[in-house]
């Protein structure tokens, strides 16, 4: 399970930076969000992942770690899915102006010239 979520992780931070590494504004918007989906795994898995695992407190059980679900790395990342919403919003507002001002949706604000 650790190595799936390892992969995934890693697949998930390399699309983000190609994608970051683009010319188009939206493709740099997508791949901010693949990142930040990718670093909301890495912060879920600090979690240690276990499998039937109790998430909240039983009667006659004591509370320790070894008998439940860490919640520190899921409120941390419920409140960072919120803010990645958030922040690609206002980047695709952004990037929406940008484009009516430039008339283009180029990073620099300049289409490629072509050699002839």
């Amino acid at each position: 399970m650790e190595i799936v979520l390892a992969l995934a992780i890693g697949v998930l931070t390399g699309s983000g930076v190609y994608m970051l590494l683009r010319p188009r504004t939206f493709q740099v918007i997508m791949g901010l969000t693949l990142i930040s989906y990718a670093v909301n795994l890495f912060i879920f898995s600090m979690g240690r992942l276990k499998v039937d695992s109790e998430p909240v407190l039983i009667k006659g059980l004591t509370a320790t770690l070894a008998n439940t679900a860490d919640p520190m790395p899921q409120a941390l990342v419920l409140t960072a899915i919120v803010i990645g919403f958030a922040m690609t919003a206002l980047f695709l507002v952004v990037m929406l102006a940008s484009r009516g001002i430039t008339g283009t949706d180029h990073v620099d604000g300049e289409e490629r010239q072509e050699a002839e």
